[in-house]
C-alpha cells in the first residue's frame, strides 16, 4: 500500500502548523501529483498481479506428464518469471516516487518542519505496527 493512502497528510499538517501558504499549497500540490503516481502504480500492479495469477493458473501439466505439457509449463513458466521482473520494476518505481516525495517535503519545510515531520511519520508507523501485532495476537474464536 502506498504512503498517501495510509498516511493522512493532514495530520502532518496538524503537526507542522504553522505552515505559510506557500508551504500549504506546496504541501497540497506535492499530495496530489504523489496520488496520481500512486494511483498508477497502483493499477500497473492489479494488472500485472491478475495477468501473472492468469499465467501461473494455466500452466500446470496434464496428469500425463507428456513432454508437450512440460514444455507449455516451463514456457509457461518463464512468462510467469518475466512478470515477475516486471514487479521488481514497479517496486523500484515505488521507492523511486518514496525517495522523490521525501526530497521534496525537504524543500518544502524548514529543516525543523522536516525533522518534526519524519517523527510524526516514524510515530504513526510505529503505533500502526504494534496495533498490526496486537491483531495478529488476539485470541482466535
Amino acid at each position: 500500500m502506498c504512503m498517501s493512502k495510509i498516511f493522512n497528510m493532514e495530520l502532518l499538517v496538524n503537526q507542522l502548523e504553522p505552515l505559510t501558504e506557500q508551504q500549504l499549497v506546496g504541501i497540497y500540490n506535492l499530495q496530489q501529483s504523489s496520488q496520481q503516481a500512486e494511483d498508477a502504480l497502483s493499477q500497473g500492479m492489479e494488472a500485472l498481479q491478475q495477468s501473472l495469477a492468469e499465467t501461473l493458473a494455466n500452466g500446470s501439466p496434464g496428469p500425463s506428464g507428456s513432454s508437450g505439457n512440460v514444455a507449455n509449463y516451463m514456457g509457461q513458466m518463464a512468462m510467469a518469471m518475466g512478470k515477475l521482473g516486471t514487479l521488481e520494476g514497479f517496486l523500484r518505481q515505488a521507492d523511486n516516487l518514496r525517495q522523490q516525495t521525501l526530497q521534496q517535503m525537504h524543500r518544502i519545510l524548514t529543516t525543523r518542519q522536516s525533522a518534526r515531520a519524519l517523527l510524526a511519520i516514524n510515530d504513526y508507523f510505529s503505533r500502526l505496527r504494534a496495533l498490526s501485532s496486537l491483531w495478529l495476537a488476539r485470541p482466535r474464536e
